[in-house]
């Protein structure tokens, strides 16, 4: 009868930039292995004495034998799941594993937990967002435990990352994923430290800086002669077509395929909402002559209808394969598109965000019927697509009020 088994293994194959590699508690079974975070990074020699046992001379420091009893924590849950398992899986032991709660309530034990999971439904740019905030928040406070989360902790976190340069913008998208992570755990709620109020923290937000071009700058866009067939050619083009396409964005662009056309209208579900709404918004498309010159240009005719239209993913590419493609391209008329900008004196730095924000604010102030606005965009209901305008009629309220004082002057 095979039999699994639990080791700490240190990762040594991956180290981090400060030279310390984690370290990891490997499972194996019938010749398979999986590998489980215990949010411990050491550098190899610490590893390696933490791990030696005393005796002839050889003594542990008290915060090398609170690291060792820490990782014996891991590998005695580890053996714990394995043995109350009457036939083992790797699903099973994770379920088991991750049901019973470190002791220690550790915070990053909770965000590796989640990144998991994240990485196993493909989600992986929201994985990549958790492990980013996971890491700040290691560096500011090594082995933090959910207790250590407080009002106070949390105003500490902000002023560190404020003193490191980071934006408020940068410091909400953090905290909200500990808030997140926070959320998931059984923790009493007369605790809880978010929110507003006395004895509450308040995750800060970053000025809404919305990003929408005026008609006049995306018609000098749509007639700034690139060099023909070339990058600066594709990237306007691209562009154009998520602008013309109901602001789509980039990954929904490369996913879409000949099947999601059906005479002049172009239909789909946006990737960003499909995990969210249990049937999925299908977001239709109504594609103009341009959009189709756009198409003829760059797409790839097939003759099968689940081919890509465009010739950016392909068949049987991993979703990390596709994550990589994707964010390639995004660079790509990011970078091309600020070019073009500086060259037709267009005081912006264009990104492929301006096509969504622009085509929801160019529609607005055509006069078109908010409801049909939030339908093309996707959203969920009106009081987003509002929400969403609310920033842009303020700064056209004042580009169109400064009439009324053209003609004044200052006093000498």
């Amino acid at each position: 009868m095979i039999e699994a088994t639990a080791n700490v293994y240190l990762d040594e194959l991956r180290p981090k930039k400060n030279d310390q590699c984690s370290v990891k508690i490997k499972v194996t079974y019938d010749r398979k292995r999986r590998y489980f975070s215990t949010g411990i990074d050491l550098l190899p020699d610490e590893f390696e004495k933490i791990m030696q046992p005393e005796g002839n001379g050889k003594r542990k420091t008290k915060e090398q034998k609170q690291t060792y009893q820490k990782i014996l924590f891991y590998l005695n849950k580890a053996n714990e799941a394995i043995k109350n398992l009457t036939v083992f899986t790797f699903d099973g032991f994770e379920q088991f594993y991750f049901e019973k709660r470190n002791v220690t309530n550790s915070v990053s034990f909770a965000f590796d937990r989640y990144i998991e999971q994240l990485k196993t439904e493909k989600r992986l740019s929201t994985a990549e967002s958790y492990d980013t905030a996971k890491k700040s928040l290691e560096r500011f406070k090594k082995n933090v435990s959910f207790a250590d989360v407080t009002p106070k902790f949390l105003s500490k976190y902000e002023n560190w990352m404020l003193e490191n340069g980071k934006s408020i913008t940068t410091i909400g998208i953090y905290l909200r994923s500990l808030r997140s992570i926070y959320n998931m755990q059984n923790i009493d709620k007369s605790i809880y430290p978010f929110g507003e109020g006395e004895n509450k923290y308040t995750i800060p937000t970053g000025a809404n800086t919305k990003k929408a071009l005026s008609i006049d700058e995306i018609s000098s866009i749509y007639n700034y002669e690139a060099p023909e067939y070339s990058t600066k050619e594709m990237a306007k083009d691209y562009w154009l077509f998520l602008y013309l396409s109901n602001g789509m964005n980039v990954k929904d662009f490369c996913l879409l395929k000949w099947s999601n056309i059906d005479d002049n209208i172009l239909s789909y579900k946006r990737e960003k909402t499909k995990r969210s709404r249990k049937k999925g918004k299908l977001i239709a498309v109504a594609l103009k002559p341009e959009t189709w010159s756009i198409i003829k240009k760059w797409g790839q005719p097939s003759i099968t209808k689940d081919a890509y239209i465009f010739p950016h993913l392909k068949p049987g590419m991993t979703a990390e394969d596709e994550k990589a493609t994707i964010k390639q391209l995004t660079k790509t008329i990011n970078k091309y598109m600020k070019r073009i900008a500086i060259e037709l004196k267009i005081d912006k730095i264009i990104t492929t965000y301006f096509a969504r924000h622009s085509f929801a604010t160019v529609l607005k102030r055509s006069g078109a019927n908010v409801g049909l606005i939030s339908e093309l965009l996707g959203h969920s209901s009106v009081l987003v697509t509002e929400n969403y305008l609310d920033s842009f009629e303020k700064e056209h309220i004042q580009e169109q009020t400064n009439v009324l004082t053209a003609g004044f002057k200052k006093a000498n």
